[in-house]
């Protein structure tokens, strides 16, 4: 038996990671099990390198796992052996947080499930105590007693998303043979809640352009959100390197999604790139001395108070003031979905339901004739 780490390389310059596994006296002698991490075969800078090398030494941890089970599976090691309901639950769920690390949005979520699931609980679950009681039980725990970083109760759709992530590592843990039943199927989870996507209309991005911010860093970047549709995470990283420029194309950003990893070219307007200003270092931050807290979103709302709004603005509503733009003044759903570095075109039909709500207050303002 050898299980040996391997790479393949994606249409998106990155290299995949998987487990080439030889089982010489198995009728099925070769099997690639795809670990959902992912390198850098020419890392740009110190970033991605480290990058590199903590991808590959989480790799290299699941390589000596599978290892050690099919080790312990051949030689009937029975406290081992996989299927037996004593293992720890709650440090399986770990092993699945661990490898979603290169995805960032996806890792942050099955990480904080994780610390809910340690709260409700404590480290030492075994996959025997998890039954529909106890799903039941940490269903109750998300809905009443669980509090956000900033002590509020979570809403309906961090409940639904925190408790299909405990499904999902349940049907996983079949899969993996470490349970023969999935206690989940037994339990209904949460309904998933109606987003509310709260945007600036361009009468009121004209307002804040022209009231004072106590950050000007901050406004710059609020603006060029709005003008591109760029997530923070992706502003705050931008550098003067990944901004641009060719005769056919115009100004274009050249960059890769922090949340997606996916690398992305977006086309950026001459109004975006004059608002950033004199071009620095390839190297250096285009918004220096950004940064993201509570105070920072203070001083964005009394910004927005400035210029006469009343609405709950956070940074990325940004993101949304620019794809509900952009539908407004004509650009079609899927070109906005590229823009906006969608996967998958139903993520931005929300957008879309906006625009219609619009539509349908626009029919209604006007006022009663009296016919």
């Amino acid at each position: 038996m050898k299980i040996s780490i391997r790479k393949k390389k994606l249409a998106d310059g990155r290299e995949s990671i998987y487990l080439d596994c030889y089982f010489p006296n198995a009728e099925k002698k070769r099997v690639k099990e795809y670990l959902k991490l992912y390198t850098y075969p020419n890392p740009r800078n110190s970033k991605d390198r480290e990058h590199n090398k903590k991808t590959m030494l989480l790799a290299e941890s699941i390589r000596s796992k599978r290892f050690m089970e099919e080790q312990h599976e051949q030689h009937g090691f029975g406290h081992f052996v996989k299927g037996d309901t004593s293992a720890n639950f709650i440090k399986y769920f770990e092993e699945q947080t661990n490898k979603r690390y290169n995805s960032t949005g996806n890792y942050g979520n099955w990480d904080s499930v994780l610390k809910h699931l340690i709260k409700y609980k404590g480290e030492d679950v075994l996959f025997s105590q998890v039954d529909s009681k106890w799903l039941e039980g940490f269903k109750e725990y998300l809905k009443n007693t669980a509090k956000t970083k900033s002590e509020q109760p979570l809403s309906q759709n961090s409940c639904y998303s925190y408790f299909n992530k405990v499904k999902a590592c349940l049907k996983q843990a079949v899969r993996d043979k470490m349970i023969s039943y999935n206690p989940a199927i037994e339990v209904p989870g949460f309904k998933q809640g109606e987003t509310e996507r709260e945007f600036l209309t361009l009468e009121e991005l004209k307002a804040v352009t022209k009231a004072d911010c106590e950050i000007p860093m901050l406004k710059t970047a609020f603006i060029f959100s709005c003008l591109t549709g760029l997530r923070w995470s992706d502003i705050n990283k931008l550098v003067w390197q990944e901004v641009q420029h060719s005769e056919e194309q115009g100004w274009y950003i050249r960059f890769r999604q922090k949340k997606t990893q996916g690398v992305e070219t977006l086309p950026i307007s001459k109004q975006a790139r004059d608002l950033l200003g004199e071009k620095g270092e390839n190297e250096e931050r285009v918004f220096k001395g950004l940064k993201y807290s509570a105070w920072h979103n203070v001083k964005l709302q009394q910004w927005m108070m400035k210029a006469g709004i009343s609405k709950t603005i956070t940074f990325h509503c940004a993101r949304h003031t620019y794809a509900t733009l952009q539908l407004t003044l004509g650009t079609d759903i899927y070109t906005v979905s590229k823009l906006l570095g969608h996967r998958e075109l139903k993520t931005t039909q929300v957008y879309a339901k906006i625009i219609d709500k619009k539509k349908v207050d626009a029919a209604n303002i006007i006022p009663d004739l009296d016919l």
